[in-house]
């Protein structure tokens, strides 16, 4: 029982600090899993985990979601950005697709180098565009066609989002700010899809479950916290430059 908990708080932290920075979340808990060979993790565990985020990031954008009542645009800017992925994540859920990709490190370990450098080179120019005067339907719609690729473990949804809203100019924070806004229909539409899967294994609400969410939930908001007030001051190459060195790790223990 006491190992159980460990590793569930270990799953947590793992989940909240990486949902929302550009380092894929996925990638580090099919690692973790892997190289420590973890046995509590489950379908409604995981669930569980990306609950917590999914509460984290409504509950620190509360006052912004709100208002969207009054901000029918950004509203509708957000549904459109979020149909490519809620798609294309059910076709490749109801086909099964995902189980060829999850567990995989060589994928991992490409998909983490390759979209890590491309997010450098997306972010060394100075750009200005903000979500209120700039952002349209035609340009969400090309960042929500990216998101798609974060169905890819390792490439990150928000190293993806982040790295196309700095694609098509808007600052770090504005960027930023988008690829969180993205998160929750996203978050939200793998969670549903999840949820109605351990339904149908049949689970049971236990202690695990209860402190997968709420741990991710701590983490997930103060990572959001911090990330938003370091993206302020600082670029975006120390995840860039933990990304190399995370494929590195990998590659050597893929190809050793």
């Amino acid at each position: 029982m006491f190992s159980n908990i460990i590793e569930i708080i270990i799953l947590s932290i793992v989940q909240g600090i990486s949902e929302f920075l550009p380092i894929s979340s996925s990638a580090h808990l099919n690692i973790v899993e892997i190289i420590f060979n973890f046995n509590s993790n489950s379908l409604m565990i995981d669930v569980s985990l990306h609950l917590g985020s999914l509460l984290a990031i409504i509950f620190y954008f509360r006052k912004e979601l709100l208002d969207l009542r009054n901000n029918q645009k950004l509203l509708s800017l957000l549904i459109i950005g979020s149909i490519p992925i809620v798609i294309a994540g059910y076709i490749i859920s109801s086909t099964g697709l995902v189980n060829l990709l999850e567990n995989n490190l060589k994928i991992i370990a490409w998909t983490t180098l390759v979209f890590g450098i491309i997010l450098y080179v997306a972010d060394k120019s100075k750009f200005d565009k903000k979500i209120s005067s700039n952002l349209n339907f035609k340009t969400i719609l090309y960042i929500g066609l990216f998101q798609i690729l974060a169905l890819i473990p390792g490439v990150s949804r928000a190293g993806i989002t982040i790295t196309a809203a700095r694609l098509f100019r808007f600052n770090r924070f504005d960027s930023s700010k988008i690829s969180f806004l993205l998160a929750i229909p996203a978050i939200a539409g793998a969670s549903v899809l999840q949820l109605k899967d351990a339904i149908e294994q049949s689970f049971e609400l236990n202690y695990l479950i209860l402190i997968s969410i709420t741990l991710s939930f701590l983490f997930s908001y103060f990572t959001v916290k911090f990330f938003l007030n370091y993206i302020n001051k600082f670029s975006l190459n120390v995840f860039v430059v933990y990304r190399i060195i995370i494929s590195i790790i990998l590659f050597i223990i893929i190809y050793n």
